[in-house]
């Protein structure tokens, strides 16, 4: 029989646990936690590469850094740049919207010679490279990019470089134009993309090739001529639930492209967890990322 002091007690408890949960989820997972996830993926073109160089090509992806207080302060991307570091990649990645655009939850915006100064601080032999996203694009685009690269950091758009390998060998390494880059209303909005000028800049059918995309929902389009897509954007949901997953995934493909490795009639994407937050300041089971993959 239930009792009243039972229930009371009952009651009582599920408050604490549910206040316990809210304040992990908006106080301490998006603010204090970094965690690493490790992926390694293989395609023959990878796998030669590999061969050649005597190991996988180690990249470090950073994604969605929504640069502002408190959520995302000069020092902790400061410490993430440290934690990056440690990792000793070959390569670093960013994957756009390293600002906040228009949004209540913040105090101020960290400012962009300040973000970006800090992001100078990535060391990796094959340097470090760039992708602008949606929230850069909504804020300032050329402001953005003007401040990356005066940190050293490239910005590509509807680019592909090839990065030769101290070793021998050699990658190309393509970033696609922001898609969500112009809002035009009711849910509307005009890309920068353009997917097939970009692969034509690939002139070496043998060398592998990654691609730098922000937002996931590009890769059914994307050819096979691409051993990797890597993508942001999603934030995995922020909130992840067991069996159930992200209960809101900013992707018109809903849960199909939200977070991981995805496999696909052969082609490869990896969407990062990011590591800052947007529209809400929660986290819960999706801790801010450090993404490395191993590639070959």
């Amino acid at each position: 029989m239930i009792t009243r002091r039972l229930f009371l007690k009952t009651l009582a408890g599920g408050a604490i646990l549910a206040g316990s949960m809210g304040g992990y989820a908006f106080g301490m997972e998006p603010r204090f936690r970094l965690v690493q996830k490790h992926y390694a993926v293989r395609t023959p073109r990878l796998s030669a590469l590999a061969d050649k160089t005597g190991r996988p090509l180690r990249i470090a992806m950073l994604a969605d850094l929504h640069a502002c207080e408190p959520w995302m302060p000069e020092a902790r991307i400061k410490h993430i740049v440290r934690r990056t570091n440690a990792l000793d990649p070959d390569v670093v990645v960013l994957l756009g919207d390293f600002v906040a655009a228009l949004w209540r939850f913040k105090i101020r915006d960290v400012p962009m010679a300040t973000w970006s100064r800090a992001l100078g601080g990535l060391d990796a032999p094959l340097g470090t490279y760039a992708v602008l996203g949606n929230h850069d694009w909504w804020v300032d685009g050329p402001a953005v990019e003007r401040h990356l690269t005066q940190a050293g950091i490239p910005v590509l758009e509807n680019q592909a470089l090839p990065i030769d390998l101290p070793q021998g060998g050699r990658f190309w390494l393509a970033g696609l134009g922001d898609q969500l880059a112009v809002p035009l209303g009711r849910g509307r909005f005009r890309g920068r993309d353009d997917l097939e000028a970009t692969l034509s800049q690939i002139s070496d059918e043998t060398d592998p090739a990654i691609l730098l995309a922000h937002e996931p929902d590009v890769f059914p389009q994307v050819s096979s001529r691409f051993d990797l897509t890597l993508s942001g954007h999603t934030h995995g949901g922020q909130v992840r639930l067991p069996v159930f997953g992200s209960p809101i995934v900013p992707s018109r493909y809903g849960q199909r492209y939200a977070y991981g490795h995805i496999e696909e009639d052969g082609r490869q994407i990896i969407v990062s967890g990011g590591l800052g937050v947007s529209v809400l300041p929660v986290r819960f089971g999706m801790p801010p990322e450090i993404t490395v993959i191993e590639a070959g």
